[in-house]
């Protein structure tokens, strides 16, 4: 054997301890979080870097040409919601000229469902990792069906974003300064989705356990709020009616996790995997920023009556941010009542989460799973295990008609494509000079 050569395996064999270090690290940080519901405030006041007459969405970077039907609606919807448009046509017309910028959630460390459009009056939640100290946000639950996340912005979607605004966050808002009176940091979150796993939630596409776990909760807090009773009705009424109501907690609580596991040389562990209806895109902890782009898929799912895969749109939305975090579609051997909503059969759930064994790192210390006698779910996507077995993630998701104002049409199943894993595994040996 020559030098070189011996060199070489020498340095190769170096760069392997290197990576089971780094994702080591990544992976036990990212279990270790601690994410709290802090408090809530408008958008414009706490996102890092957010702006006036800026939005952000869920994905990738997209130009308006290239956007997908239903970001596009929930764009427009966000503009006429703002006040700096009062019709669809002179919204456009706004985002078309780049008058109204539209930017990423993920760099904002913003996650939102489906389109994720976040505008600057928009009250959002904010997560903080009390472990690792980083802030998370997220914006609050509008429900199902003709909402702006699934790209509607008829006059019934602003006027529930307005009674939001008006009346939720007020509410809410109170809450969490009542419960900080008591002396507790805010709400922690985790132990919520621990325990919701074990009540048959996955929560990505379930969360019924979660959100009555919440209600229950914060239920002595609305009670000793000075509000009026009325509106502290109102607001409970539209939650407990809403079984996602706290899925944007449980998004930006996993926004936080994989926070604490990004940017750590050397890491193939993915921290990002997010779509916005026309790509998929993923993030590298140690590749930093830097997007992974491929096609969104078009799911297979459960359709509302009167439509069907031909009225579909790709898959769009932030909340595969639960898989990358190690619950969600990760853990749907949890959830067997999950497939009445997004298709499949229970065997299939409980299939899906052993395949995904096989490309993540580890099995949740603290997400656990009772039919496979507790076993942790699995945890940390591997870039390189998604390429040398050619499995990818499989999440589950909503799925929104592909045409601007329409809303949500059904619920299924999606398979994350294997390109960007490949193009990021290329990229990581360039970076690192394997």
């Amino acid at each position: 054997m020559s030098n070189k050569e011996a060199k070489k395996i020498e340095k190769s064999s170096s760069i392997k301890e290197e990576i089971e270090k780094a994702n080591k690290k990544a992976v036990e940080n990212m279990m270790e979080a601690e994410p709290v519901w802090v408090d809530m405030d408008l958008a414009i006041k706490v996102i890092p870097g957010m702006k006036d007459r800026m939005l952000l969405h869920a994905g990738p970077p997209v130009t308006w040409e290239r956007a997908s039907g239903p970001l596009k609606g929930a764009l427009i919807g966000a503009c006429i919601y703002e006040g700096w448009a009062s019709t669809p046509e002179e919204a456009e017309r706004l985002l078309r000229t780049g008058e109204v910028v539209f930017e990423p959630t993920h760099p904002h460390n913003v996650v939102g469902p489906m389109a994720g459009v976040v505008s600057p009056s928009m009250p959002v939640y904010i997560v903080y990792d009390k472990k690792f100290g980083n802030y998370a946000y997220s914006n609050m639950n509008e429900g199902i069906g003709k909402v702006l996340r699934y790209g509607a912005y008829s006059k019934e979607v602003i006027d529930r974003l307005n009674w939001m605004r008006d009346v939720l966050y007020p509410v809410l808002k109170a809450v969490i300064e009542e419960i900080k009176k008591d002396g507790k940091p805010g709400l922690e979150f985790k132990p919520l989705i621990a325990q919701a796993l074990h009540m048959g939630d996955e929560c990505h596409n379930r969360y019924v356990a979660t959100t009555t776990l919440f209600l229950k909760e914060i239920a002595p807090y609305l009670v000793k709020t000075d509000l009026d009773k009325k509106m502290i009705l109102e607001a409970y009424d539209f939650m407990a009616r809403n079984p996602f109501t706290t899925l944007n907690l449980g998004m930006a609580s996993a926004k936080a996790m994989t926070l604490a596991a990004h940017n750590i040389k050397y890491s193939t562990i993915v921290t990002v995997m997010t779509r916005n209806g026309t790509d998929t895109a993923i993030w590298v902890s140690g590749l930093g920023n830097e997007w992974f782009t491929a096609p969104a898929p078009v799911p297979k799912g459960v359709w509302f009556p009167g439509y069907s895969e031909k009225d579909a749109n790709p898959d769009i939305g932030d909340s595969s941010i639960t898989e990358t975090a190690g619950f969600g579609g990760f853990a749907m051997a949890a959830a067997p009542a999950i497939v009445s909503w997004v298709g499949g059969s229970v065997e299939f759930a409980i299939e899906n989460t052993k395949k995904m064994y096989q490309i993540t790192y580890t099995k949740h210390k603290y997400f656990t799973i009772p039919y496979l006698n507790f076993q942790g779910t699995p945890t940390g996507v591997d870039i390189r295990k998604v390429v040398a077995t050619g499995i990818t993630p499989t999440i589950n998701t909503g799925i929104a008609h592909k045409e601007p104002g329409v809303g949500q049409i059904g619920a299924g199943i999606v398979v994350f494509p294997i390109d960007h894993f490949k193009a990021a595994l290329r990229r990581f040996a360039e970076v690192y000079g394997i």
